[in-house]
């Protein structure tokens, strides 16, 4: 395993210069081909606007690819720790490179541009010079120019900015000196200033238009998740698309009467693609808050859980496509759509090709959004808490099957040892399980499809419409209880207490012990971060976690000192949370409000080791030829060695970030908790190399060619429980 010290003498690696003549272009299409020849450069999140994750290059091929050596290394952030007053941090960033030019975010969200050929620095803009990082995910960059005019816009908290391409400094002349605010055009019927509202996932261009989605809170305080397109040039808002319908719109009658006013999210958090011969941006959203109950907004809830369609200079709707009606389990689509031609029933067809959460694959045609497969309607149980309405249909697409585990049965609980299967039998037998779409309850439901099926990585498609999708397969419970009756309950509790339990302690528990690489503990919150950043962190949120902006400095201070000493400092008990929610709960049109029913468990399913309550393989990598549905085939992907020493066969381990795949035969990603990077034998699954990297690669890499010289790069940032760095790492022929 390579550790950091050795990060100087891996820069010192000097590469001798070497070119390989490189083979023709298997595309089938001579636009297409055409369109190959040119691209050199990985200029787009996902490659190109058509989110392909594809490389017609072939100078590292099946035949030389073990040769690989580092290149260069970059490391983006030597100050984590302080910086962010945390022991661990993320970077899921996958940089664009133009013009040989490498643009990228570290861990606390410094925008850099490097040499593409050394990994020398050119610039770098610090969005939060001199405070403390207001830190959320940032997945990538958009890259814009018209002559000399070059741009990177991306985010920062809940601002997009605007930076000169060359210089690393502010276009003035863009919003409000050089920065806009991403609650812009979320106002519409509340003051949405003070709720949660970032861009993790970097817009796309349509002309001189960012379209662009937004991450919101997931509760009943979730600002509305409408889609926007932003005058790249002034930072004007050029027009709105309404997730959540206004009256008179299309889709209106599919929510009870004014749920517009009250009702959030279904946006748009994973990423867009555009084709621009059409000028269509095509994108998923998510669920509609709150996730687990939906008592407020009887129907099927559009546009929630839909592929839509939209002209992209106006924002107006082409078509939808729901693939979760009323969602009450938060399958949001996790990844941007992947735009692709297959040959169908012997014709060429443009396609859209959209992966889920829960593991399934939708392909659908690119004009009128009908699927190009079969889609089954079922009869699923409906019988859901006292208020709730649950559908009593959804899709279940006939091929390709699903690439992920669906149901969890007796015979999938783990066998990796005899006491991890008693274990989990224990689990398995106080809850329900039997039905994928069976409504929350008091009980406990086991169910697949959050940080499983695919993720936000996304996917690889081939210039012959193969796909290469990885999966986790996550197994979580979810267990719901009486809003009422736990406001009851609390009213004896501290304040402090009382509102961590209300609000924090479904992800981070009641002991604070968290949940492994998924949700931290906090039981030594005080040991890594200071008083003042504990309060930052709750008034407005930080990557996953969203803001608690209607919390009182009083209630705030009586949460960080829960946290900090088991014990609350004096608030002003009028202001109490109970009190509160209360109040909310009898004006039921105000907003934010509280639904009836809250999740009191919400947890991923563990041995007592630690590993996934599951039969493996826990993480796979599948090659899927879109032509006519089926597989070519599936394997685990990544590898616990201490597992396999034991003489268990490889199990796969969690993974996230996406693969890339090129016309050298090979599909690259990193992603696993091994901490590797890895190349496969596209046509058969086989790993043909593979590279410990300094920290995981929770991110996908990209290639690119200068001078006739092939590069790979990945950012190699940790996190999710595993050592951090802020370390990109390229990888070239000798």
């Amino acid at each position: 395993m390579i550790q950091l010290k050795n990060v100087h003498l891996l820069i010192s690696i000097v590469l001798c210069s070497a070119f390989f003549i490189s083979s023709s272009c298997r595309f089938s299409g001579e636009e297409d081909k055409k369109r190959s020849l040119h691209q050199s450069d990985w200029p787009v999140y996902g490659g190109n606007k058509e989110g392909n994750r594809y490389s017609h290059l072939t100078q590292i091929n099946i035949n030389n690819v073990k040769k690989l050596q580092v290149a260069w290394i970059y490391n983006s952030d030597t100050s984590i720790g302080f910086r962010t007053g945390m022991k661990s941090s993320e970077m899921e960033c996958q940089p664009v490179e133009v013009d040989n030019i490498l643009y990228a975010v570290s861990p606390t969200l410094k925008l850099f541009a490097l040499h593409a050929e050394s990994g020398k620095k050119i610039w770098e803009f610090d969005p939060f010079k001199n405070t403390i990082p207001k830190l959320t995910y940032c997945r990538g960059v958009v890259y814009w120019k018209n002559g000399e005019d070059k741009r990177i816009l991306y985010s920062a908290g809940s601002t997009l900015y605007a930076i000169n391409a060359l210089t690393g400094l502010p276009i003035e002349s863009f919003g409000t000196s050089g920065k806009i605010d991403l609650h812009t055009g979320l106002d519409i019927h509340h003051d949405v200033s003070n709720l949660y509202v970032a861009a993790t996932t970097p817009g796309i261009i349509y002309k001189n238009i960012l379209i662009i989605g937004s991450a919101v809170s997931e509760g009943g305080d979730a600002a509305p998740g409408y889609i926007r397109g932003f005058d790249v040039i002034s930072g004007k808002l050029k027009w709105v698309f309404h997730t959540i319908p206004e009256p008179g719109e299309p889709g209106y009658e599919t929510w009870p009467k004014d749920a517009n006013k009250k009702v959030g999210a279904a946006n748009n958090w994973s990423g867009l693609t555009v084709d621009e011969k059409r000028g269509v941006v095509y994108l998923g959203t998510g669920s509609p808050g709150s996730d687990f109950y939906g008592g407020e907004r009887a129907g099927i809830n559009l546009f929630s859980d839909c592929i839509l369609a939209l002209d992209a200079a106006s924002g107006k709707l082409n078509w939808y496509y729901q693939i979760i009606h009323h969602d009450l389990w938060d399958r949001d689509i996790p990844c941007p759509p992947n735009l692709a031609t297959i040959v169908h029933e012997g014709k060429r067809t443009e396609v859209v090709v959209q992966a889920t959460k829960d593991g399934l694959i939708y392909v659908l045609d690119r004009d009128s959004g009908k699927s190009i497969f079969p889609v089954e309607e079922k009869k699923v149980p409906s019988k859901g808490l006292p208020g709730e309405h649950p559908w009593p249909f959804q899709k279940f697409p006939v091929r390709p099957l699903p690439f992920s585990m669906q149901v969890f049965n007796e015979e999938d609980i783990t066998n990796i040892s005899a006491e991890s299967h008693d274990y989990v039998k224990k689990i398995f037998d106080s809850t329900e399980h039997a039905n994928k779409f069976t409504p929350p309850n008091e009980k406990g439901t086991l169910l697949f499809g959050y940080s499983g099926g695919a993720e936000w990585g996304g996917n690889a498609i081939d210039s012959e419409g193969i796909l290469f999708q990885n999966t986790n397969n996550g197994l979580w419970k979810l267990q719901m209880e009486s809003s009422a009756k736990h406001l009851k309950e609390m009213e004896s509790f501290p304040e402090g207490q009382n509102l961590y339990i209300t609000y924090c302690s479904s992800c981070h528990g009641k002991d604070k012990k968290g949940n492994g690489a998924e949700i931290p503990g906090l039981l030594q919150t005080g040991k890594h971060v200071k008083e003042n950043e504990i309060d930052q962190i709750i008034r407005e949120g930080r990557r996953r976690m969203p803001s608690f902006t209607q919390f009182t400095t009083g209630e705030r201070n009586a949460i960080v000192h829960f946290l900090l000493h088991d014990q609350e400092t004096k608030s002003d008990k009028s202001l109490s949370a109970v009190k509160q929610m209360n109040d909310r709960n009898k004006k039921k049109t105000d907003f934010p409000y509280l639904p009836p029913w809250r999740a009191k468990v919400w947890t991923k399913i563990f041995d007592q080791q630690g590993y996934p309550g599951i039969k493996p393989p826990w993480g796979t990598l599948n090659a899927i030829d879109l032509n006519s549905g089926e597989y070519k085939w599936r394997i685990p992907l990544g590898e616990f060695p201490e597992l396999t020493k034991k003489g268990i066969p490889v199990t796969g381990t969690e993974n996230y970030g996406g693969p890339i795949v090129t016309d050298g035969g090979l599909v690259f990603i990193a992603a696993t908790r091994d901490e590797k990077i890895r190349a496969f034998d596209q046509q058969t699954g086989a790993v043909v190399w593979e590279f410990p990297l300094p920290a995981a690669g929770f991110a996908t890499p990209i290639t690119y060619e200068i001078n006739g010289k092939q590069y790979l790069v990945i950012a190699a940032g940790g996190g999710r429980g595993l050592k951090s760095s802020g370390i990109y790492m390229a990888f070239a022929l000798p």
